[in-house]
């Protein structure tokens, strides 16, 4: 296996009761690689993005990071690592979700040195001077004094980037990063994304932005129960889909 393969799922399986909510699920990620998800709601996107961060565990598969088994198959079932080396994996990534996720009580500066701190054990003087350079990248260097309920959803998503960025993570997750901001909020974030892609940060977007994922990504997968339907680059899958359910999903979203 190459090195540059930052992260691979082999052969996911994911089951809450009877309902198959992922069957035999395999992606890989490289090393500077921006790879959206998309699909219809309900097709197991969340899903699959929260067993890749350990948030959920998998009923089957392989899970690595950078050759690091998360979860390895054994007779079809994951068997997970010890809690150490779990541990040191979840050094490797960031999570950005939907609805910010920030600790209300804290300022902003606090939400994004409060980690590296804690986890990191890293001195305060280098970690503040860091956050301060990541708030000032998010355009957000004159907030951070202020606390989440003061800032615009856009504003308080751009502060749970810099706070996942703070970690200083091989690899980005966002899940539907802006699904709960109105479209100009929605720009805002997205540019932030783009800037991020350009200095080449490796990271899995779930989105339903079609324009951006085209844009920004390159890799896309579409995803819907709980399968891979189809995937490849953006302007072959989201410009010219070959497959019906894909075609039908782009369909309903431009009718919108």
């Amino acid at each position: 296996m190459t090195m540059s393969k930052l992260l691979e799922i082999n052969h996911c399986r994911k089951q809450f009761g009877s309902t198959e909510v992922l069957t035999d699920l395999s992606i890989s990620v490289e090393e500077g690689q921006v790879l959206s998800i998309i699909g219809p709601s309900g097709s197991g996107k969340s899903t699959l993005l929260r067993c890749a961060t350990l948030l959920e565990t998998m009923d089957g598969g392989d899970l690595i990071y950078l050759g690091n088994y998360a979860a390895r198959d054994v007779n079809g079932k994951a068997v997970y690592a010890t809690p150490a080396e779990l541990q040191k994996i979840r050094g490797m990534f960031g999570l950005v979700f939907q609805n910010f996720n920030l600790f209300p009580h804290y300022s902003v500066l606090k939400n994004v040195m409060e980690a590296p701190m804690l986890v990191q054990k890293r001195q305060e003087k280098e970690v503040r001077e860091e956050a301060m350079a990541l708030l000032e990248q998010m355009g957000l260097s004159d907030k951070a004094d202020a606390y989440p309920y003061q800032l615009s959803g856009g504003q308080q998503q751009r502060v749970s980037i810099a706070r996942a960025l703070a970690m200083n993570p091989k690899i980005l997750f966002f899940d539907e990063p802006t699904s709960a901001l109105d479209p100009e909020l929605t720009g805002e974030i997205l540019k932030v994304i783009r800037k991020l892609a350009e200095k080449k940060m490796t990271m899995v977007i779930v989105t339903h932005e079609m324009s951006f994922a085209r844009d920004v990504s390159d890799w896309v997968v579409f995803m819907n129960g709980g399968v891979i339907v189809e995937q490849g680059d953006p302007r072959d899958v989201i410009d010219n889909p070959t497959h019906e359910r894909t075609i039908q999903f782009l369909r309903r979203l431009q009718e919108k």
